[in-house]
């Protein structure tokens, strides 16, 4: 963007996914009220296509057709998105399942009460990419009962579609944050890096990193966002596709990567996987800080982050 002495920094505060939301972005000062607008509806719409709280929703749509082990086409966009899925259903070692959605129905975090065992067993009936018939653009379901949640990448997704608006309306330096997704359009006017605290699982109020980013992204999947103790043991909102169950031995991961999509499916892929998750992260050479169960944290981060 040309003449960046004019560039004022512009932050538009939002609420979107379920989160609290900013864009933070250095535009002249005419400019940047409407080119954060249009990112906003950016992400406003992927949230309509792919919510599944909406009965108009093209995730709806999807579900009714895979309640009745119907068949649907989808368009490009899903196609894509699927794609992707399936890809972090193989790498993952069928962890990261987007039908694994269903197994919420078992789990009231705000009760306090565990689940029975049937009551998940009931549910794990109808969880496994291997029972959908992936032909694209054609999604078959080979069994009724089956539903999709995209939960795991529709923010993510969302994060590197508003920052590919902002890139596309010449913004240079800014920053999209969506609940702690964040996509790093470029460092500052004077080249400066954005810092971003990574905040202890256990300790909102402290971080455990401090991580300095001029382009890429940070995403961050935990124990701590929706949870619930029971006779002191702590049960996350992560399930395990396997066994219906949380996920334990992580508290927190980290991952940075140039796409936020990227970043989010690594950093929930590894807390699918516990402790061996760290072992993995480190095979995959993505940088990453991690903190156990225990206290215990490690990862390696370069600084400043630059993809």
């Amino acid at each position: 963007m040309p003449g960046s002495d004019a560039l004022k920094l512009f932050s538009l505060p939002f609420y979107a996914m379920g989160s609290a939301c900013i864009l933070h972005l250095y535009a002249r000062p005419e400019e940047g009220n409407r080119i954060a607008r249009n990112a906003v509806s950016e992400v406003l719409r992927i949230e309509a296509r792919y919510s599944r709280y909406r009965a108009d929703s093209v995730l709806s749509e999807i579900n009714r057709a895979a309640g009745n082990g119907g068949s649907i086409a989808v368009d490009e966009e899903t196609a894509r998105l699927l794609d992707y899925a399936y890809s972090c259903y193989q790498k993952s070692g069928k962890l990261f399942d987007i039908t694994s959605g269903i197994l919420r129905k078992a789990w009231d975090f705000s009760s306090g009460r565990l689940p029975e065992q049937q009551a998940i067993d009931e549910l794990l009936r109808f969880v496994g990419m291997d029972k959908i018939v992936w032909e694209p653009p054609r999604l078959t379901f080979t069994a009724p009962g089956l539903e999709l949640d995209l939960g795991g990448i529709g923010k993510e997704y969302a994060a590197d579609r508003a920052a590919e608006i902002c890139r596309g309306h010449g913004i240079e330096h800014g920053l999209v944050n969506l609940g702690g997704d964040i996509h790093v359009i470029g460092p500052g006017p004077s080249g400066q890096p954005w810092l971003i605290d990574i905040n202890h699982p256990r300790m909102p109020e402290t971080s455990i990193a401090s991580i300095a980013i001029e382009r890429g992204s940070l995403a961050t999947s935990g124990d701590y966002e929706r949870y619930m103790e029971v006779n002191g043991k702590r049960y996350c909102h992560i399930l395990s596709p396997l066994t219906g169950w949380p996920v334990s031995g992580l508290s927190s991961v980290s991952v940075a990567a140039g796409q936020c999509l990227v970043a989010g499916s690594i950093s929930t892929m590894a807390m699918l996987k516990g402790k061996e998750g760290i072992h993995w992260l480190t095979n995959i050479n993505a940088p990453h800080i991690w903190m156990d169960e225990d206290g215990n944290k490690g990862g390696t981060m370069p600084s400043p982050i630059s993809f």
